[in-house]
């Protein structure tokens, strides 16, 4: 059963979500173009872009989406956060979306906002989730790869787009995913092989 209790609210385990909500409410305030993910910018040598780009938002709507995204994620997974995976998985994630989108969306001009990372952080969260034995990890997992799946043949969301009044970058959720994905799989398998070794 459910209680606020049992959320994880260690110091490890609640930095990473704070901060993270923390710089996109400053993004917000401050709303300024200069740290935009540009491509034409980026290829200028203005790398980090490629970071704070991911904490401006189009409008309080798509803000709000993207932290109500951080906390869900957080009370999903955030008893594996620790001051070590979580800034990587962050760090990877972001390195991911922006550049996957750079790389192979070429029709992505700028980008902003959360929701690559947070699709790197879910799939990530379901993979711990199948690595601890949960099996409701499969259930996340599928829902995940599904739902990116989905958007890449059927198009982004009408409804969000209008919510957010920008296009939806499907594609930052595939190459978010993927990051996150690889950060994953390599944890499992280095769990796997320490027990392995440990029980030798």
């Amino acid at each position: 059963m459910f209680t606020f209790k049992s959320l994880p609210t260690k110091k490890q385990q609640i930095t990473l979500p704070l901060l993270v909500i923390l710089f996109a409410s400053i993004a917000l305030v401050a709303n300024t173009e200069s740290l935009t993910f540009n491509r034409e910018l980026f290829s200028k040598g203005e790398f980090w872009r490629s970071f704070t780009g991911h904490f401006l938002h189009t409008n309080f709507n798509h803000y709000l989406l993207n932290v109500c995204g951080v906390i869900l994620l957080w009370a999903l997974h955030g008893q594996y956060y620790n001051k070590l995976n979580s800034p990587l998985l962050f760090i990877v994630s972001a390195l991911s979306t922006s550049l996957g989108i750079y790389l192979y969306s070429p029709e992505i001009t700028d980008y902003v906002g959360l929701s690559g990372i947070l699709h790197g952080m879910f799939i990530w969260g379901a993979i711990k989730d199948i690595q601890h034995k949960d099996n409701t990890g499969y259930i996340l997992l599928f829902a995940v790869v599904g739902k990116v799946i989905y958007e890449q043949i059927a198009g982004a969301s009408e409804s969000v787009a209008a919510l957010i009044s920008a296009h939806v970058a499907i594609d930052a959720h595939l190459w978010g995913m993927l990051g996150g994905a690889v950060v994953g799989i390599i944890s499992f398998i280095n769990a796997y092989c320490l027990n392995k070794q440990n029980k030798q």
